[in-house]
């Protein structure tokens, strides 16, 4: 029995690593163009894990094999791109990972599991409670144990962030400005702002006692 794991940013290999510890045959796909149906049929998958992907999976993988997505929001609220800054910004503190079947429709396939998700403090501390979730989850897919669930409840879309919205209203209250800036903390493209022939580029925040404290670079 062998597992395919899609992924390529930093927090998504870790967790690959943690899988390998565990699983002998778990394969780690991290270039795109490999991802075709020729290729996945060399591997004969029992499912396919995708943690972290940014570019289409092709409709002949999804309908041949068990593809499951990893989606940071309480599906069907916040299908699209960019969940976790989508939220952020919008004041939730609180929301769930998805696992899902992949179907020809976006972040729209039936249900296997939930685990309840903070999205409080940093983006690696953000990551590193993903990891927890999506190691427990495919452990139990792996096993067997989910229950296959429609999604229920009215849904909400959301695209995926551009680098220009990163640019950053110094006029909003100290919470916005230090949730903006923690959700576009690396590996995003970072929130930034202009003063005359200078652009400041915020690396990371902190809000303590109604402070809020910043770390950034003048370009």
């Amino acid at each position: 029995m062998t597992f395919l794991f899609c992924a390529y940013r930093y927090w998504a290999i870790d967790l690959y690593k943690l899988l390998s510890k565990r699983y002998k045959n778990i394969v780690l796909l991290n270039d795109p163009k490999k991802l075709t149906l020729n290729h996945v049929k060399k591997i004969n998958p029992k499912f396919i894990f995708f943690p972290d992907w940014s570019w289409i999976v092709p409709q002949t993988i999804i309908e041949n094999y068990k593809c499951v997505c990893f989606h940071e929001s309480d599906l069907p609220k916040f299908r699209g791109g960019s969940p976790i800054q989508n939220q952020i910004i919008r004041g939730i503190k609180k929301t769930k990972t998805t696992a899902f079947f992949m179907n020809n429709k976006i972040d729209s396939g039936n249900i296997l599991l939930k685990k309840s998700l903070s999205l409080h403090g940093t983006l690696d501390e953000i990551f590193q409670r993903m990891i927890k979730n999506d190691y427990e989850m495919i452990i139990k897919i792996i096993k067997g144990n989910y229950e296959i669930q429609k999604q229920i409840g009215h849904p909400t879309y959301y695209k995926r962030r551009k680098p220009e919205q990163s640019e950053l209203d110094l006029n909003k209250s100290k919470e916005y400005i230090y949730n903006f800036i923690r959700m576009l903390s690396d590996p995003y493209p970072n929130a930034f702002t202009k003063i005359g022939k200078h652009k400041i580029i915020f690396k990371s925040a902190k809000l303590e006692n109604n402070k809020l404290y910043i770390n950034g670079e003048i370009e």
